[in-house]
């Protein structure tokens, strides 16, 4: 049997290249870079300019049969790629996994989200979100999965290194005291993600922890694990009241084994320098 043909839209970025890396063993992966030259001798990897390229040229010269969008850059070159994907899906037999965002319900803060609860957002980022979800929801359902994730943690993250940069400079960290959410590292979602494939799954799912906690106690709970610093901590506060950003699952539930709680996302940060 042949190997399932994937294609990473965004594989060099932090995201992108995590699910390359978890993907790359078991299936025909491809990539996507912008920028980084490093994977210019990489046969695996294409250059693919998100404001200068057209899309067409490197789905066909994949010929994928699952394509995942981690693209990150201008938001209307990302509205433009994500039109010519959605031609492209019409034509082929391919499905698109589209990694979304809880911020597609950040103008709802009274509750938690779940997966069919409408989506609203303040936010142009999540708005950008929304906007390539309808898009995909026009498409016949098995050809796509939207896959909304939460803030993103992991030793190698963007948001690790900023506090790790923070605490080795003295430089205050911002932490939002009522925000609760929920929250994912880089390793669980791979798996999470890799499993989906497996199963062929398509639908809507929230991958992020099952459980819930405040976002400053899980960033003092995250310094603490890295080791005995005296943060500076700088408050943010949007609102005096509690407000949810946490995307739930509770229709397209994973298994046991890979469903993950905040707590398991804390206890992996034991850094390794």
């Amino acid at each position: 049997m042949d190997k399932k043909k994937i294609l990473i839209l965004g594989a060099s970025g932090f995201i992108g290249n995590a699910i390359y890396k978890e993907l790359c063993s078991y299936f025909d992966t491809y990539g996507t870079y912008c920028s980084n030259a490093t994977y210019s001798s990489n046969k695996k990897f294409f250059r693919y300019d998100l404001e200068e390229d057209d899309i067409f040229r490197v789905l066909e010269r994949v010929n994928p049969d699952f394509i995942i969008s981690a693209l990150r850059g201008n938001f209307a070159s990302q509205i433009q790629a994500h039109q010519h994907l959605m031609e492209y899906l019409i034509k082929k037999d391919v499905k698109l996994y589209f990694l979304s965002s809880a911020n597609v319900f950040d103008a709802y803060s009274k509750f938690p989200s779940y997966e069919y609860d409408k989506t609203l957002s303040e936010s142009v980022y999540g708005r950008l979100k929304i906007k390539i979800e309808n898009m995909m929801m026009r498409l016949p359902k098995e050809k796509t999965a939207i896959l909304r994730i939460p803030m993103v943690f992991g030793n190698t993250s963007p948001r690790i290194k900023e506090i790790r940069s923070c605490l080795e400079n003295h430089e205050p960290i911002e932490v939002f005291p009522n925000l609760i959410v929920n929250v994912i590292n880089d390793d669980r979602l791979t798996q999470q993600i890799h499993y989906l494939i497996n199963r062929d799954q398509t639908g809507i799912f929230h991958l992020g922890s099952i459980d819930l906690i405040q976002h400053e106690e899980f960033i003092k709970e995250v310094i603490k694990r890295m080791g005995n610093f005296h943060p500076i901590l700088k408050r943010v506060f949007t609102t005096n009241e509690d407000r949810y950003l946490a995307a739930l699952p509770k229709d397209h539930k994973l298994p046991k084994n890979l469903e993950v709680r905040y707590q398991d996302i804390i206890d992996h940060h034991i850094v390794i320098e």
